[in-house]
């Protein structure tokens, strides 16, 4: 069966057995339309050709299709009969079969021409038979207002004809469910060591890309939306997921080389031979990013300090900036962590670093405090004032010497306070 008549049979089988039963036809003449002349057999055209038919008044070159809004406009258009107007004639209604009378419970698709639409357009019927019900209610309803009331119970009276077809319908729809049921068995059959091997290869948390070349060749032989392929995708995307984290552990052992040991040509070696394996995960993981990072990183350490551990012990420099920082000398102490950061114990002097920066800055907020203190004695609100503004400076000194702190947020809470009661 072609594509064209999917839903053809349907619309042909609900609007031209409940709407052709008399009308159209000589079989069943209204009683109530005696002044009626009957024209021509309507011309019940195919699929996508369109035929004149002839009528009393006139040719009309196009298929009349009556939906509930355009009904009453068409019977106007043709001048119906009513008790006022009993010279008048009665038009052919003409069903088209096109599946143009049920777009309206489609989804979207070329409306113009239906071969343009896609296998994957379906018909709800929770949608197309009640709307075809509401079709047929509406014409009966323009036909009963016209005066043509005998007609218009005929086609009402189709209904009870519909109890026995709907039954056949519904073992059909069992039988359908039956045979599609059958035919997914089959096909997991058919791709059954397809799937568990991308299943095993999960379960042994095989590369990304090992998993996504099964799982693209199960799915390039599936149907788009089919079940069994919408589950191959969801195992590329836990083979991802796992492939990503192995990665991001190794690139973080390969950042270590370059930020906490200064082993700057290692790291790139290192990089190089991950972009090949992780190609999946450039991006993700910034790879190039981290190279112009180490470009960066090795130009901003002085070659010269750098060559200053080969005749000093790092280790006895990063003891002696413990001293320092105890001693509250922070400055000097920086600037040999500084320089500590060029050596192998690149890492141990980035840590210390950190205790360095916590330190001064606990230093700060404990200035601040005394100056705080002295505020909430004086009574002069200038001298008040000053004093709280000079409060908040060893705070700004905390954030601009040492940002990385792990004190950040106790500093910016407690110059947010001062701000609060300078603001009073």
């Amino acid at each position: 069966m072609s594509k064209k008549t999917v839903f053809v049979q349907m619309a042909t089988t609900a609007a031209a057995l409940l709407l052709t039963a008399c009308i159209g036809t000589n079989q069943c003449p209204a009683p109530d339309a005696t002044h009626v002349s009957v024209p021509p057999s309507p011309v019940i055209l195919g699929q996508d050709t369109v035929q004149s038919a002839g009528t009393q008044t006139g040719t009309y070159s196009e298929m009349q299709v009556v939906t509930g809004d355009s009904a009453s406009q068409i019977l106007d258009q043709f001048k119906i009969s009513t008790p006022d107007q009993a010279q008048d004639v009665t038009p052919t209604v003409l069903v088209q079969t096109r599946v143009d009378t049920v777009m309206m419970m489609l989804p979207p698709c070329d409306q113009t021409h239906f071969s343009h639409c896609t296998l994957e357009t379906t018909m709800d019927p929770y949608k197309a038979f009640p709307a075809l019900a509401n079709y047929v209610f509406s014409y009966a309803d323009t036909l009963s207002r016209a005066g043509q009331t005998d007609s218009a119970s005929v086609i009402l009276n189709s209904f009870s004809t519909m109890a026995p077809m709907w039954q056949e319908w519904q073992a059909h729809s069992d039988t359908l469910r039956n045979d599609f049921g059958k035919r997914r068995e089959e096909k997991a059959k058919e791709f059954e060591s397809m799937a568990l091997q991308i299943q095993n290869m999960n379960r042994v948390q095989a590369s990304y890309s090992m998993v996504a070349e099964t799982a693209d060749s199960l799915i390039s032989q599936l149907a788009p939306g089919d079940s069994l392929a919408n589950w191959a995708k969801d195992q590329k995307k836990v083979a991802y997921s796992n492939t990503l984290k192995k990665a991001s552990k190794e690139f973080n052992e390969i950042k270590a080389l370059a930020d906490e040991k200064a082993q700057f040509a290692e790291a790139r070696k290192q990089t190089e031979t991950f972009r090949i394996r992780y190609r999946d995960f450039e991006d993700t993981l910034h790879v190039q990013a981290f190279l112009t990072h180490v470009d960066e990183l090795e130009k901003s350490l002085d070659s010269e300090t750098a060559k200053m551990w080969e005749k000093q012990d790092p280790a006895a420099a990063l003891a002696q900036a413990d001293t320092l920082i105890a001693n509250e000398k922070f400055e000097k102490a920086k600037d040999l962590l500084n320089k500590l950061k060029t050596s192998k114990l690149r890492k141990e002097a980035n840590e210390k670093y950190i205790v360095l920066a916590d330190a001064y800055c606990n230093k700060q907020r404990k200035v601040t405090s005394q100056i705080f203190a002295k505020s909430l004695k004086q009574t002069d609100e200038a001298k008040k004032k000053k004093l709280l503004n000079d409060a908040i400076a060893p705070l700004d000194k905390c954030l601009a010497e040492f940002p990385e702190t792990t004190q950040r947020d106790k500093v910016e809470s407690n110059k947010k306070f001062i701000e609060k009661e300078l603001a009073k």
